[in-house]
């Protein structure tokens, strides 16, 4: 037990790296693209491949590859169930830097969908399994042979394959879906080959002959394909569109998709009590909110000044106060005026009737 604990921190620590090279790469890579198309260069989205000889985009990649080695190694010391939703914490840092870096906006909802990305992340990582129910490549080849996941392999890649050479070449550029879905359904088959390939690694490291085993040279072959794609796909997406788009929708389908393979391949949610599956499943929510407000709300303008004036008056502006209630001219304020200043007349009214009686 006190084994698997220390791998969970360390798988832990490795995602939380992960995510701050990744969030950071989106940046480098964004800059990179906008550097090409001031110049004039055929873009990524028109098939171009000019960012190649962009500095700023080699360096998003390297910092991509780093994170990438760093959620590799991580899937191969902690559940899949823990490490892939903890991608979130990249969209927090692409969001903050996008605003220094990009002059995008965060606003008050940016800073509180940051705030509940945070809670999200910390309550999965309270509830997430702490046992891998996956630990050699004998066990990873029992897995594979699952119906279940046969079914569901051939799905993905029916399914991307009528996304890739019927859906995008005519609706790509037209709707941000189509990229983000190739780039979220193939990346759950890389996932699942990383996880078999972090584990063949440990059992390198612990002396097995894994370089032997035709199924590790397999995963990672189908590694080397899924990722290509991905990059691909996820360049098309970043030139045509909005970074602030394409960053959420992204995590909300490729982390919904890695944890629906992660329940059908390593069945890691039937490790889980019943409170600790509510609680992951609660916590990925609250993310997704704090992504949504992150991303749906960041061009709207929001201070203390769009408040409504009772709002910023304070205790005095309302009616019970000691002040009248002016901040809101509405039906009942001019009526409450109406009966103030009629009384205030006829009471000298009144009195000047009175001296005048004989």
């Amino acid at each position: 037990m006190d084994g698997n604990r220390k791998d969970f921190y360390i798988g832990l620590s490795l995602a939380v790296a992960s995510s701050v090279f990744i969030g950071t790469s989106f940046i480098l890579k964004k800059k990179g693209l906008l550097r090409l198309a001031s110049k004039g260069s055929m873009r990524a989205g028109q098939g171009g491949y000019a960012y190649l000889k962009e500095w700023l985009w080699w360096a998003g990649l390297i910092s991509m590859g780093t994170g990438e080695a760093a959620n590799f190694a991580a899937y191969a010391f902690a559940p899949a169930t823990l490490v892939t939703p903890l991608g979130a914490l990249s969209v927090l840092v692409s969001a903050v830097l996008s605003s220094y870096f990009l002059n995008e906006r965060l606003n008050v909802h940016g800073k509180i969908g940051c705030l509940l990305c945070i809670l999200g992340s910390t309550v999965m990582v309270i509830h997430a399994p702490q046992e891998e129910e996956v630990v050699s490549l004998s066990a990873m080849a029992e897995k594979l042979k699952d119906p279940g996941f046969i079914v569901f392999a051939v799905c993905v890649v029916g399914s991307s394959l009528v996304l890739i050479f019927a859906v995008a070449p005519r609706f790509g550029q037209k709707n941000v879906l189509v990229y983000i879905l190739i780039c979220s359904v193939i990346g759950s088959l890389s996932v699942s080959c990383v996880k078999g390939l972090g584990i063949g690694i440990k059992e390198l490291f612990a002396g097995t002959a894994v370089l032997k085993e035709p199924l590790f040279w397999s995963l990672l072959i189908c590694l080397v394909i899924c990722v290509s794609v991905q990059i691909s796909y996820l360049n098309k997406a970043l030139d045509i569109f909005n970074t602030s788009l394409v960053i959420p929708i992204y995590y909300v389908f490729f982390t919904t998709s890695v944890m629906a393979c992660s329940a059908i391949l390593f069945k890691e949610w039937l490790r889980m009590t019943t409170d600790g599956a509510v609680g992951t499943i609660s916590g990925f929510l609250t993310i997704i909110f704090g992504i949504f407000l992150l991303h749906a709300f960041k061009d709207i303008v929001f201070s203390f000044d769009s408040l409504p004036l009772f709002l910023r008056k304070g205790p005095q502006g309302f009616p019970w106060g000691p002040q009248p209630y002016v901040a809101l001219p509405s039906h009942d304020t001019q009526a409450e005026d109406e009966v103030t200043l009629p009384r205030e007349g006829s009471s000298k009214g009144g009195w000047g009737t009175h001296q005048r009686a004989p």
